[in-house]
């Protein structure tokens, strides 16, 4: 049975490609020993039946089967092996072919991207179109990597030679920046010619505007000054010289002879090996390539035809706006025509309202774009009042576009950069004057603002793509405006840079009017103005302002040269003019304000911005708002609000930071409620129960919680304010009010119920959120500070037996109460504790051990004295005065005890004064 033919694998048209696996080796026949014996054993028994010696010949039969079996084997096997290598060789072949179609449509592509001087000769329309590669220079046609791989099963020296053929493409244009400076080497009238090309090549990709070529060898090659690119400046220049000439820093194409010394900053070197061969020497490369060489008439004659693509009104000079202003305003309500610039003898009218009701405007940068957006509405502001036309201007690439338009009393705002909040609230404000122009379209029963006296509203953006990044969803808000715009009054004009991937469908299906001044890319003027010719047009000085314009209504785009506007035209656009109109939205809230700021009665806690309904109101204190927590990083103005709340409180009753003070108010507070109207400020409630131990703390807590549970029934308020969560979690959950104030950590704004959108680590301090509205606390002048910290009574032994315990007495009060007469002795000490002297107080002093070791006496100085525990015993008090209740809190290391008689509760002492 013979062996399986390899066959040829599936491949992809722009996938990877296999070569088949090497033939299966065949085996050599095997000897047919079987079929050898059978006739040497039928023999032998036929003799030994018979007897006849004859019969013996038949076993020569055996031998001669196994070696003609033998034979036909291998013939077979070679036969076999022939098939399969040439098949393998047919599938080798297909592979190779595959290989060279895929190099030929990689080369084509290179070509179409990168053409040399014969490549712009044979397709005039590749001419000026390098809007990604307008630096790069087809150097010669040699070998170019590949991004075609073959993979080999085995180590056939035919496959290898495929698999190693695959990676290089043979007679593709080798490119080279001519920023990186090229320098030619050879015969001098070789690398003139060499040079010839390679500059009329760079003519041909760059358009006039984006390259400057200069040329130190002008005099010989007069054809130079007949291209468009020796005539006017640009960015980028490209110095044509030779190697003993002086350099000037811009890039060099520079002409040597062998062994001549190359200047700096030649990167790549061709050095010229025959007249059409050289070998290709720069950064990481190697190559044998093919040289194009242009002479001295076909130059001229190509570069008479680049100076002919330059259109003659590319020259016209700039027309002010000056020229094109109307005398007198006009009372106009259908529409917005105004004369925009010059379409050559004509001034060129648009009208917003008819050719639109919204526009594009493109140009690359230094086109003129922002120059003729200003232009637009001063045009309109000189021909209209504030009672017709309004402006918001938006420019998002740095804020200086429009500023000699902010004193027009038509333009109601100028916006620059939009944070996140930022961009959500002009969202919300703009949605909102959408809603205000239905009503009041609805109010009036008309269907078009023109029947109603309300300003049109053009909202003008320089960089849309720039706004779009940056604020996705900015894109609804502006489909929603131009779907609906025209009827309302509200009309869009959106400037970019670029306009492939910027422009979704429906947002270009209602912008009726095109404007496309200069683009690098024909694509964005293809998809603007339906025709690729503003990339063509021209760059630098000459080109600023020259557009093409296409209204809805037009078969092909109109050359304009926009009009230039200066400050005569802005002193026009504001005489006469009208009250300035309202903003479409309120001002955004002040980095501070104070409470005399606000006009509203009632306990005003600072300012409300409600975009949504476009205005600002007072934040107020409300009877519904019996529980506020604020929440907020140190510094952020928490303890202003609480200051601000105290300050118009007639009944305020601050637990101000001093754990002393706090605890003994929410004692007072829980025995007695507070009366009505009364306002619990809790100044950094989470950092004053981290004051507390465990078991202050929770009895901290408790109360507080029940403060806030009982606020609606007692109708007082709590007002408090913390720094994180941490520990007060429950308490918060009861709070119903909730304003977040500056977090600088994501997630702890997250974790404390704010929404992403509202996040902002560098909002002012005293801004907030409140239920998804911002905010921003007053501040009051005359607002009172913390309260004072309340210093305990000072004891002093007056009964006649009376115990101090403490694990080291203070020895400053030890002298004090020796001198006002009181005897000082040891708990342990022998003897009467109360002495010789009738009516001397005694104080028996000594450390928990000590008292628990005379339990006669503890308990007698419990039973018909004072028993005065210092706070340093607190592990074991409960053991000296068998109280099982808290006692006051006091603080540790501040000489405080607390004091246990049996005439009066518990209560926090000191045993010596002034101790901070």
């Amino acid at each position: 049975m013979p062996l399986p033919l390899t066959t040829e694998p599936a491949v992809d048209a722009d996938g990877p490609l296999t070569l088949p696996d090497a033939p299966r080796a065949i085996p050599r026949p095997a000897i047919p020993w079987l079929a050898s014996a059978v006739p040497v054993a039928g023999a032998l028994a036929f003799w030994a039946f018979t007897g006849s010696a004859f019969a013996l010949w038949f076993a020569l039969l055996g031998p001669l089967i196994a070696v003609a079996g033998v034979v036909d084997g291998a013939r077979t096997a070679r036969r076999e092996r022939r098939a399969e290598t040439t098949r393998a060789d047919e599938v080798r072949g297909r592979v190779a072919a595959r290989v060279a179609a895929r190099h030929d449509a990689e080369r084509e592509a290179l070509e179409a991207r990168h053409p040399d001087v014969r490549g712009h000769v044979r397709r005039p329309d590749a001419v000026w179109r390098g809007a990604d590669s307008a630096d790069l220079l087809v150097l010669g046609r040699g070998e170019l990597d590949s991004t075609l791989r073959v993979t080999a099963s085995g180590d056939d020296p035919a496959d290898l030679a495929i698999v190693r053929a695959a990676r290089r493409i043979p007679d593709a244009p080798v490119t080279a920046s001519c920023a990186e400076g090229i320098a030619i080497v050879g015969p001098p009238v070789l690398t003139r010619a060499v040079a010839r090309a390679l500059v009329l090549q760079a003519a041909c990709v760059a358009a006039p505007g984006r390259l400057e070529i200069a040329a130190d060898v002008a005099g010989e090659e007069s054809w130079v000054a007949d291209l468009p690119q020796t005539r006017m400046p640009a960015p980028c220049r490209l110095a044509w010289m030779t190697a003993d000439a002086p350099t000037d820093g811009h890039a060099r194409l520079v002409e040597a002879r062998p062994g001549q010394p190359l200047p700096p900053g030649c990167t790549h070197v061709i050095e010229l090996t025959a007249p059409t061969r050289a070998r290709l020497a720069g950064p990481g490369r190697s190559v044998e390539i093919e040289v194009e060489a242009v002479s001295r008439a076909q130059a001229a004659v190509i570069a008479t035809g680049l100076l002919a693509r330059r259109a003659p009104a590319d020259a016209v000079e700039a027309v002010p706006l000056l020229a094109l202003r109307p005398p007198v305003r006009e009372r106009e309500r259908r529409g917005l025509p105004c004369a925009i610039g010059m379409a050559g003898a004509a001034p060129a009218v648009i009208d917003l309202v008819a050719d639109g009701p919204h526009a594009i405007v493109t140009g690359t940068t230094g086109s003129g774009k922002s120059e003729l957006l200003v232009s637009w509405v001063l045009a309109l502001a000189a021909r209209f009042t504030t009672a017709d036309v309004c402006f918001l201007l938006a420019d998002f690439k740095g804020g200086a576009a429009f500023d000699a338009l902010r004193d027009v009393p038509h333009v109601t705002g100028v916006i620059t950069d939009l944070d996140g909040g930022g961009a959500r609230r002009a969202i919300e404000s703009l949605r909102a004057e959408v809603r205000r122009r239905e009503r009041v379209l609805a109010a009036a029963g008309a269907r078009d603002v023109a029947d109603v006296e309300l300003p049109r509203l053009v909202v003008v953006v320089d960089e849309f793509a720039a706004l779009r990044e940056a604020h996705p969803q900015f894109d609804a808000l502006f489909a929603d405006l131009t779907a609906r715009g025209r009827a309302l009054g509200v009309h869009v004009i959106l400037g970019t840079q670029r306009a492939a991937g910027v422009f979704r469908d429906a947002l270009l299906t209602n912008c009726g009017l095109r404007v496309s001044l200069r683009t690098n890319d024909p694509h964005d003027s293809a998809a603007v103005v339906g025709v690729p010719d503003a990339a063509d047009l021209p760059g630098g000085p000459d080109g600023r302002g020259l557009a093409l314009v296409r209204r809805a209504a037009d078969a092909r785009p109109q050359r304009v040269r926009i009009a230039l506007s200066d400050a005569s035209d802005v002193a026009a656009a504001c005489m006469g003019a009208g009250e300035r109109p309202p903003a479409p939205w309120a001002p955004p809230l002040p980095p501070r304000i104070t409470r005399d700021e606000i006009a509203a009665a009632g306990l005003v806690l600072g300012l409300r911005d409600e975009p949504e309904r476009q205005r600002r109101t007072p934040w107020t204190l409300g009877d519904a708002d019996r529980t506020l927590l604020v929440i907020g990083d140190a510094g952020v103005g928490k303890s202003t609000l609480v200051r601000t709340v105290a300050a118009q409180s007639a009944r305020p009753l601050w637990i101000g930071p001093d754990a002393e003070h706090a605890w003994d108010a929410l004692c007072a507070a829980m025995l007695h409620p507070p009366a009505p109207d009364t306002i619990v400020l809790l100044d950094d409630l989470d950092a004053l129960i981290a004051r507390f131990p465990d078991e202050y703390g929770r009895a901290a807590v408790a109360a507080v919680e029940r403060l806030v549970r009982e606020a609606p029934a007692l109708r007082i308020r709590v007002v408090a304010t913390v720094q994180r969560l941490a520990g007060v979690a429950r308490v918060a959950d009861l709070f119903a009010g909730r304003v977040l104030l500056r977090i600088g950590e994501r997630a702890e704004w997250l974790a404390a119920g704010g929404r992403a959108d509202d996040h902002d680590r560098d909002a002012a301090p005293g801004r907030g959120v409140i239920a998804g509205t911002a905010v921003q606390v007053a501040v009051c002048a005359d607002a009172p500070e913390t309260p004072p910290r309340a210093e305990p009574p000072l004891w002093q032994p007056t009964g006649a037996l009376s115990g101090y315990v403490a694990p080291r007495y203070e020895r400053a009060a030890v002298t004090r109460w020796e001198r006002a007469g009181v005897r000082v002795r040891a708990v342990d000490a022998e003897g009467d504790p109360a002495g010789a002297v009738p009516g001397q107080p005694v104080v028996l002093v000594g450390d928990p051990e000590q008292w628990l070791a005379r339990p006669r006496q503890l308990e007698r100085v419990r039973a018909t004295g004072e028993l005065v525990v210092d706070v340093a015993c607190a592990r074991d008090l409960r053991l000296l005065t068998g109280d099982r209740d808290v006692p006051p809190y006091a603080h540790a290391g501040r000489g405080r005890a607390w004091r246990y008689g049996a005439d009066a509760p518990v209560r926090r002492v000191a045993v010596a004064p002034s101790i901070p």
